[in-house]
């Protein structure tokens, strides 16, 4: 209060520096004097401020603009008060600016003046913000955009200019009208009403005077600027669809290298690539212990199953039993040059000649539509995949429970390893059947349909193969399904596997979760092992392909014998083979007994280890276990994919038969269900609809179950929540994890018909 009088007597003596008339909100700047609070010392310093883009700035001199900015504010995050007809109060991350203009109609100008850059700041902070995550092309209906847009706010300024004439002519009337009152003799406390209101009505008309040309500079600003965002527009659109084509080519000439890559090693006949690729190994002359230039060595590091063996004299060791003794205590004598299987496996029971039902051997052709993959996957970083609805198009029509009854391709392989007498020969087919299940996905980037809730797959092969598959989407979110298969040849299979997947800009990857069981009747064994991560490549721009890396642990629980296979992801810059896996089985004393060898998409291979050996210290540093092995066999190999296999899905003759109608299955079969039928035929748009219709249907019934639950949580009870109909929550007694058992019930039900307990889903 002590200073407001020096102020006015300042602010007389200096409004010629002030600016007259209303603040021109359009433009870059708006400036002039106002009286700062300094301290209780000075009080009130008169300083120069300049509100430019947002900014609030202010000098002590309008000299200092050039060299020495005293302080500033950005307007966009402040908060504008006013104390009193001529104070202002900005405050702004706990700092506050106290201000104070020469009359109240001047304070009315900057507050404006204020106000309008604050709202202007935000919108461009608002822009900015859009602007980074739109990365949409723009098309040629934004110029006719730009023009439309152009014309409207033509015409609501023209509205505006009508209002405010309107404004200034009863202004104006008002004016004239409480002129006349002050000229009436009246009492002074009415004349000093009439004069406040006086003074309203001037700052009404400032206002909306403001307000008005704000709207006429925006639109001079905008048919200033709008030739030059269409050239800029242009320009990006040139330069993105420019890098769109370098991108391309660089993919082209990415693939190019690879295949090269890939022929490399088939022209360069070196002994080291050869033998790696083959998994072959050539005797040795003379004694087994001698070392000549013909010896090939695979070394084994200590950390990873990839290895070099010595290849041992078979004839030598027929004779001799000197070099046994560090082996795996098996007789050389049964490693019969001319066998294709392992000596002690009676592998009849894989080849029993069945009649078998003749079964569908095509399907219709994929249509050829194309759809940009980077235009849906781009706004998926970092998510979870399954919990984004994606068109058909990305599809094969196979839904995620028939994708797991296809690990059953090489069931055979299972049957003969019932038949062995050796648990480590067991061992042997048992990791080839782990290896076995990937062989089909080489080609398949098509992502299944995800299974509904509830949904099931039985595959009934009883009678032909000797074995019945059952699967259960068990829970949703997060997605996951139960598998149990029974062979009358001697084994049981079961999983819980939920797939986590997460997009990652430049590849996608697939996490499968939870672990395999497998028991063979006869011997009690019981094996577990989990599933490697498979990684989509090529998101961008390119061909898709498909690489499966990490390690599996095949673990015989009762034995304690282990199998470590490794997957080794592709790289350009190795010598190996592409798709290489490598293993070693060991006993429950961590003595290895066979290496395999072999790539996941072709065949693998094993062979028999006697004598080991420590080597010298590798590149790293690590010693290095040199295994002498018999020549190797071959243990698995892939089927040829059917005639016109890459016009259909590349599925496999098991994977065509899948979703083949069949009578008699559950209502809730993935064979039943429509938008997955409907693709199948090739009806994608119509395929789109349903599973949309589908998935609205699934969300309708969780809805109701969680209104049930809290309804039950109200009313003091407890809610069960969803359970699976053939599946059962059990702790595994060997894993000691919780998991979801078959609890029986499921072909009892298929041999009575009697599906009245099946939820509606379809």
């Amino acid at each position: 209060r002590r200073m407001s009088d020096p102020v006015k007597s300042v602010a007389s003596s200096t409004a010629s520096a002030v600016p007259v008339g209303p603040p021109a909100p359009g433009s870059d700047t708006y400036k002039g004097w106002l009286f700062k609070w300094t301290n209780y010392i000075k009080g009130y310093q008169r300083r120069w401020f300049v509100l430019s883009n947002g900014l609030l700035s202010y000098y002590r001199t309008q000299a200092e603009m050039a060299h020495t900015c005293r302080g500033t504010i950005n307007l966009a995050m402040a908060h504008i008060d006013t104390e009193d007809s001529c104070n202002i109060v900005l405050t702004s991350g706990g700092r506050s600016y106290h201000l104070k203009a020469s009359s109240e109609v001047e304070r009315q100008r900057w507050i404006t003046a204020l106000e309008l850059a604050k709202a202007k700041a935000i919108g461009m902070m608002h822009e900015q913000s859009d602007d980074s995550g739109d990365e949409e092309s723009t098309s040629q209906s934004d110029k006719s955009e730009i023009h439309s847009t152009l014309k409207t706010l033509s015409s609501k300024l023209e509205d505006l200019s009508t209002c405010n004439d309107l404004i200034g002519k009863h202004g104006a009337a008002l004016q004239r009208s409480l002129s006349e009152l002050e000229s009436l003799k009246i009492p002074t406390e009415s004349g000093d009403k009439i004069k406040t209101v006086h003074e309203r009505a001037t700052l009404f008309r400032i206002t909306s005077n403001a307000m008005v040309n704000a709207c006429r500079d925006f639109l001079e600003l905008a048919e200033t600027h709008s030739r030059k965002w269409q050239r800029a527009l242009q320009y990006e659109r040139e330069q993105r669809i420019r890098l769109e084509e370098t991108i391309e080519q660089l993919a082209k000439q990415h693939n190019s290298l690879e295949r090269a890559c890939r022929q490399a090693p088939a022209l360069t006949n070196t002994p080291a690539v050869s033998s790696t690729a083959t998994g072959c190994a050539q005797p040795l002359k003379g004694e087994a212990s001698d070392e000549d230039e013909e010896t090939e060595y695979f070394d084994a590091m200590e950390d990873a199953p990839a290895f070099i063996t010595v290849a041992a004299d078979h004839k030598q060791h027929r004779h001799s039993g000197s070099n046994q003794n560090e082996a795996s205590g098996g007789q050389p004598n049964d490693w019969n040059l001319e066998d294709h299987h392992l000596a002690g496996c009676n592998d009849s029971a894989g080849r029993e000649v069945m009649p078998r039902k003749k079964r569908r051997t095509r399907i219709p052709d994929k249509p050829n539509y194309s759809l940009n993959l980077w235009s849906i996957m781009k706004n998926c970083i970092g998510k979870e995949l399954s919990k984004i609805p994606m068109p058909v198009n990305f599809n094969e029509p196979l839904s995620m429970l028939q994708r797991l009854t296809e690990d059953l391709e090489y069931h055979d392989l299972l049957d003969k390893a019932a038949k062995c007498e050796s648990s480590m020969e067991q061992m042997c087919y048992v990791a080839a059947f782990s290896v076995s299940s990937y062989s089909t996905t080489v080609h398949r980037t098509a992502k299944p349909f995800n299974p509904l809730l509830g949904e099931t797959y039985e595959l009934d092969r009883l009678e032909e193969q000797g074995y019945r598959s059952l699967c259960e989407q068990v829970s949703h979110h997060p997605p996951a399904a139960a598998h149990h298969v029974y062979s009358k040849r001697g084994w049981t299979l079961r999983q819980e596997i939920t797939i986590a997947s997460k997009f990652r800009g430049k590849y996608l990857s697939i996490m499968p979760l939870g672990a395999i069981h497998l028991q063979f009747h006869s011997s009690g064994n019981h094996y577990v092992w989990r599933k490697v991560t498979s990684t989509v490549h090529n998101i961008i721009v390119g061909k898709l392909w498909i690489d499966q890396s990490g390690d599996i642990d095949v673990v015989n629980h009762k034995t304690k014998e282990t199998c470590q296979l490794k997957f080794s992801p592709y790289s350009y810059f190795s010598r190996d083979v592409a798709r290489k896996v490598t293993g070693v089985v060991m006993d429950g004393d961590s003595k290895a007994h066979y290496i395999l060898s072999g790539t996941w998409d072709d065949k693998l291979e094993y062979s028999k280890i006697v004598q080991s050996s420590r080597g010298n210290s590798g590149s790293e540093g690590k010693q290095k276990t040199v295994y002498q092995t018999l020549p190797s066999k071959l243990l698995w190999e892939k089927y040829p994919l059917p005639e016109n296999a890459e016009n259909m899905y590349h599925f496999s003759e098991l994977a065509l038969t899948l979703n083949e109608p069949e009578e008699g299955v559950c209502p809730t079969d993935s064979r039943w269900r429509p938008d997955q039928r409907l693709m199948e035929s090739g009806r994608w748009d119509e395929a789109n609809v349903e599973k949309q219709r589908l998935e609205e249907k699934q969300r309708a019934v969780r809805r109701r179950r969680e209104a049930e639950a809290v309804e039950a949580q109200d009313d003091g009870k407890e809610y069960e929540g969803y359970q699976p109909l053939w599946f059962e929550k059990k702790v595994d007694p060997v894993s000691r994890e919780t998991a979801f058992v078959y609890k029986g019930g499921y072909w009892e039900a298929k041999e009575k018909k009697d599906w009245k307990k099946c939820p509606d889903i379809f």
